[in-house]
């Protein structure tokens, strides 16, 4: 963001100048006029997987983002917060939506019937049924500077493997991963110019943010093994924007909990206690 924008003229950029209430809202189907047959010469069950991981990613972290709402710095930081939530859960219902079309198998045995996939696999299924990044869905237990290293990692490196899924066979997929490309485009520069912001303005906010790079870059060990083919695009951004910032990497090292292979930790669970809470208590709702 340049010195004189502000979070709604960059919301507005970011999509050709349309102006819209929620940044996640657009009327846009991106779906729309798209074969939704599973190609012949797809696995349709890696297919599922690949949404379903992704799809995870999204909601978890929409829900840790909106966390945020009335306790960000700014007013304009809460809009934008909430807004990149908004744009991660509607990138997690079509994922999610996806992932049960290509696998029914997917879909929680428990689930009501009345309700749509992707609300089935979003508060139907336990902690051990999700396979969303560790790096996702840890607390940030408050700390605007973890926020925001948080975002800025997981946008860049989600960003490095949507560019890539453009290309895929699926039609589906595709036209999934092009809409997100604009949208984590637009996450991945919102956090970086606040990790620049902040990690080259005061000697405080130096050393708060230096605290959380060296707290989380550790842990970008887990999502380069769950997508090794992201790796390099995404250190590339993470080392530019570390050295605007003046802030230094710390080494990176393996992370032993892996979510891609059902591994979490407690606060995953918090989470999805609050996120299904609702759902779970009237399973036979309807809104």
């Amino acid at each position: 963001m340049h010195e004189n924008d502000n979070a709604y003229e960059s919301l507005a950029e970011a999509h050709g100048g349309e102006a819209r209430w929620a940044y996640g809202t657009g009327f846009d189907d991106p779906l729309a006029g798209v074969d939704t047959t599973v190609p012949a010469g797809v696995d349709a069950r890696e297919l599922a997987a690949t949404c379903l991981a992704l799809g995870d990613d999204a909601l978890v972290l929409a829900q840790r983002l909106a966390s945020w709402v009335s306790c960000a710095p700014e007013l304009e930081d809460e809009v934008a917060l909430a807004n990149i939530a908004l744009d991660l859960l509607g990138q997690a219902r079509l994922l999610l939506t996806r992932a049960a079309a290509a696998d029914p198998s997917l879909r929680p045995a428990g689930a009501p019937e009345h309700i749509p996939d992707e609300d089935a696999l979003a508060y139907f299924r336990d902690p051990d049924a999700f396979c969303n990044v560790v790096f996702a869905e840890l607390d940030d237990g408050g700390d605007f500077a973890a926020a925001i290293v948080r975002l800025f990692v997981m946008s860049a490196w989600r960003l490095a493997i949507v560019q890539r899924l453009a290309a895929h066979a699926d039609p589906v997929l595709s036209a999934i991963a092009v809409k997100a490309v604009a949208e984590l485009t637009y996450h991945r520069d919102y956090a970086a110019g606040w990790l620049v912001r902040l990690g080259d303005g005061t000697d405080e906010s130096h050393t708060r943010m230096q605290s959380a790079v060296d707290a989380l870059l550790p842990r970008v060990a887990e999502l380069y093994a769950a997508d090794p083919l992201s790796a390099v695009e995404t250190d590339a951004v993470i080392d530019d924007v570390l050295s605007t910032a003046t802030l230094v990497r710390p080494r990176t090292s393996r992370v032993a909990i892996e979510g891609r292979a059902f591994q979490h930790t407690s606060a995953l669970a918090e989470l999805l206690a609050e996120l299904q809470g609702v759902a779970r208590a009237h399973p036979e709702a309807s809104w």
